[in-house]
């Protein structure tokens, strides 16, 4: 890898800059593909085509655009370097080989480098047929799902290069969070900051990136250009909503949320001009299209045909079916009704209308005979013992055998339909509800789960509105595994365990924080302990989907042997 002679913090580079020069800057917020290195060099590349044949000086790709993000553990791998080298090199002779406006462009280029033994979270200025400089992160962040420290070293010294009398330093992501690197670009000599990002989703995330850059980098005096990561990765969601904010910190372009964007900014000088700004969507609108991304790129990526989804009646699973169906169109996607000698008939009924409105294949698999057989087997074994969640539990875990034997048979995979609120007090059964290979809705809570359906029933985005049944929304939720049976027979009411649920496991206050803010002793007692005592089911639940600050998973580590009382 090339290496770059950087000033240092009390070394600024003193250039002479044309105030009036205009200067093109291209945003590529792509989806990449972590590995796919011929994949993302050649997204790259048809960026950088079309940059270029709009006038573009500069083209800024997200961070780590070259191998996607996070590679995680395949950064203890010495060969994803030499294939990164590799494929940057191809990139570089495919950049000069196709056109001469092409050859000019200032391709920003995300990629890891190692070097003398150490690895590095690098960006790259490529042009003319080389690598004008390297930059090398200096913050690394070690929070929430980030884990950066495991891997890479940091570096502390600022890159800047010169176009047309403007001078514009480097930052990647997490930099700009504090003040020390763009402080250091700007003491360098930076009047523009480019900033590679790979940004995850959650809630209000938007808001608070644009906070942040202003205090951090607006405050130093520096325009900045903040490209971001689109798509998704296990169980992150990359947003896009890239971004400019002018030297006073106003916001100049913005580009749309959950989509591949290829905006032009101009700039006169260092100020950038006024471009189209993507309107700010509520907070139901974001979620669903984070979940359609969510499930579309994680079936598209790793190639599986399709989607199977056991659909009960009630509400979650009727939310995961229309995000399967919006991801990835009605004829990748099956539903089972696997009804029990307890299911309802409203049950049934609202199903098969479900059904009709979007016109997946539908399958009904009753599982009393398979009860029944269950039940007979263990008779001895159950004498004289009342039946309990046992019997709930076994008609789940047929449920479960049912769709992991579709799921082998057609190669599709199941999509579970636990909610969080579900996932968080154990209101799940392993090897039942929770068999499957993505949870769509792991991180979504009860409440928000029917947001959602209200919001997805009054939209025509997708094509049809009103795909889910009024009754589905309006009647009390049930497991249906015994007669007569709700959920709140188990648990307190939704609104009550969600916003305890959010106190305690995602804004970390104690029990007698909760309580003090009015919350029954006997309740926030109750959440916490189901929460504790449930680690040990979640650790073995499918990968989900995150669209909150913590989610269950790589935020929420906590032990299951753990005798600590709060």
């Amino acid at each position: 890898m090339h290496e770059v002679n950087t000033p240092q913090p009390n070394q600024p580079n003193r250039v002479s800059s044309n105030p009036q020069a205009d200067i093109k800057i291209a945003i590529a917020q792509i989806n990449c593909t972590l590995g796919d290195l011929a994949g993302n060099t050649e997204k790259i590349f048809l960026a950088a085509q079309r940059a270029a044949s709009l006038g573009a000086d500069i083209l800024v790709t997200p961070e780590l655009a070259l191998t996607g993000y996070p590679p995680e553990d395949l950064l203890l791998r010495p060969a994803l370097y030499a294939r990164t080298e590799e494929a940057l090199q191809a990139l570089i002779a495919r950049l000069i080989a196709d056109s001469t406006e092409l050859a000019r462009l200032h391709v920003v280029l995300g990629h890891p480098i190692t070097k003398d033994g150490k690895r590095y979270n690098a960006t790259s200025v490529l042009a003319h047929g080389k690598v004008l400089g390297t930059y090398r992160k200096h913050d690394l962040p070690n929070y929430d799902v980030f884990d950066e420290q495991r891997y890479f070293t940091p570096d502390n010294r600022p890159f800047v290069f010169e176009l047309k009398g403007v001078r514009f330093g480097i930052n990647i992501c997490e930099d700009t969070w504090f003040r020390y690197a763009p402080d250091a670009a700007r003491a360098a000599g930076a009047q523009v900051l480019l900033v590679p990002n790979a940004s995850p989703y959650h809630m209000s995330k938007q808001n608070q990136r644009l906070d942040v850059m202003r205090e951090n980098v607006s405050s130093a005096g520096l325009a900045l250009v903040y490209a971001n990561l689109v798509g998704g990765q296990d169980e992150l969601i990359f947003d896009g909503g890239s971004f400019v904010l002018n030297a006073e910190g106003e916001l100049i372009a913005q580009s749309p949320r959950f989509e591949e964007d290829l905006p032009i900014i101009q700039f006169s000088g260092a100020i950038p001009q006024a471009a189209a700004i993507a309107s700010e969507t509520a907070i139901e609108e974001q979620v669903y299209h984070a979940l359609v991304l969510g499930v579309r790129d994680y079936l598209g990526k790793n190639g599986f045909p399709g989607a199977i989804i056991g659909l009960s009646g009630g509400v979650d699973s009727a939310l995961t079916l229309a995000v399967a169906v919006d991801a990835l169109g009605a004829d990748k996607v099956r539903a089972v009704m696997m009804p029990s000698v307890y299911t309802a008939d409203i049950s049934w009924i609202d199903s098969r209308d479900m059904i009709k409105r979007l016109g997946v294949q539908y399958d009904e698999i009753p599982i009393a005979p398979m009860f029944d057989t269950f039940r007979a087997a263990l008779a001895e074994q159950f004498s004289g013992l009342k039946e309990d969640a046992t019997e709930e539990n076994i008609q789940a875990r047929i449920r479960g055998t049912l769709l992991m034997a579709l799921s082998n048979k057609t190669g599709r995979i199941v999509l579970t339909t636990g909610n969080k609120s579900e996932i968080a007090t154990g209101y799940c059964t392993l090897y039942g509800d929770m068999a499957g290979g993505f949870a769509v809705i792991k991180d979504i809570a009860k409440t928000l789960v029917y947001r959602l359906c209200a919001w997805r029933n009054a939209t025509s985005q997708f094509g049809l509105s009103n795909v889910i049944p009024d009754r589905i929304l309006t009647r009390a939720p049930s497991a249906e595994l015994r007669p007569n049976q709700l959920d709140q027979d188990s648990l307190p009411p939704y609104e009550i365990l969600d916003a305890i649920m959010q106190r305690y496991m995602e804004e970390d206050e104690s029990a007698a924080e909760i309580i003090a803010a009015g919350y029954s002793e006997a309740d926030v007692k109750r959440v916490a302990r189901l929460i504790k005592n449930s680690e040990y089911k979640r650790r073995q639940a499918p990968v989900g989907i995150r669209v909150t600050h913590r989610a269950f998973g790589r935020d929420w580590r906590y032990p299951i042997t753990n005798r600590f009382q709060d």
